[in-house]
C-alpha cells in the first residue's frame, strides 16, 4: 500500500507521516510551497523528515497562486503574524483562503497518478476551531469529491486521523513512533529560531510542557 502524506515539516504533519508508515503504507511525501514566509525552513524540515522515515518519494511542488492572492499573514509580508491571544475571536489572520481545498486537489492528482491507496492530512481539533477547511464536514465532503472526480475503479481514502485529537495527544503518539521532532519546524515567522509566541509555537510548546518535556528545536530567548 502507498499513501500520499501532506508533509509541511511541522509537528502534526511529520507525526502523520509516521502514523501512515506505522499502518503499513509506503509514504509519498508531498510538500507544497504556497508562498508562506517560512517556506525555506519548512522545506528543509520536510526533506529531512521524509529522509528519516524512509519515504518512497519526496515531492516538493510550488503553489504560487495562493501567494499572489494573499489575504493571509502567512503569504502577505505586509500583514504581520499575530502573537497568540487566547481572547481572540473570529477567523485567524493566518488563515489562507481555501488552502486545504487547493492542497488536497493536488494531493488527489498525485495519488491517482501514482496509484496510491490513501491521502493523509494532519488537520486536528485546534485547527478546525478557527479554520473552516479543517472541519470534519469539509474532509467528508472532499472524500465525496475524490470519489466523484477520479477515474472509474479508483479508490483513494482521505484519512484525517488527528481530527479529534489535541496537540498533546498527537505528540504522545509521535513520541511512541520515534518521530524526530528536532528536525521539524512549526513557527509561522521566518528566522533561525522559532519565535515562541505565534499560535503555532504556543500550542506546540504547550504540548511538550504538558508531557514534562523540552521542545528540541531552538527558540528565541525567553520563549
Amino acid at each position: 500500500m502507498r499513501a500520499v502524506c501532506l508533509l509541511s515539516g511541522g509537528m502534526d504533519s511529520s507525526t502523520l507521516a509516521y502514523v501512515a508508515r506505522d499502518r503499513g503504507y509506503g509514504v509519498l511525501a508531498l510538500h507544497l510551497n504556497y508562498g508562506q514566509r517560512t517556506e525555506a525552513r519548512e522545506l528543509a524540515a520536510a526533506r529531512e523528515v521524509a529522509r528519516a522515515l524512509g519515504a518512497v518519494e519526496f515531492l516538493p511542488i510550488p503553489v504560487e497562486h495562493l501567494r499572489v492572492f494573499g489575504a493571509s499573514s502567512l503569504t502577505d509580508p505586509s500583514i504581520p503574524v499575530a502573537d497568540h491571544d487566547p481572547s481572540a475571536a473570529g477567523l485567524p489572520g493566518t488563515y489562507v483562503p481555501f488552502r486545504n481545498g487547493n492542497l488536497l486537489a493536488i494531493a488527489t492528482s498525485y495519488a491517482e497518478a501514482r496509484g496510491a491507496d490513501a491521502i493523509f492530512i494532519g488537520v486536528q481539533a485546534l485547527d478546525y476551531a478557527g479554520y473552516p477547511d479543517c472541519r470534519p464536514a469539509f474532509i467528508r465532503a472532499f472524500q465525496r469529491a475524490i470519489d466523484l472526480g477520479t477515474a472509474d475503479g479508483t479508490s483513494i481514502r482521505l484519512e484525517a486521523p488527528f481530527a479529534g485529537l489535541s496537540k498533546e495527544e498527537i505528540l504522545r503518539i509521535g513520541l511512541g513512533l520515534g518521530v524526530p521532532y528536532d528536525l521539524t519546524w512549526s513557527c509561522y515567522r521566518a528566522g533561525d529560531r522559532a519565535c515562541g509566541t505565534c499560535d503555532s509555537c504556543h500550542y506546540r510548546l504547550e504540548a511538550f510542557r504538558a508531557l514534562g518535556l523540552d521542545d528540541p528545536i531552538p527558540y528565541r530567548e525567553g520563549a
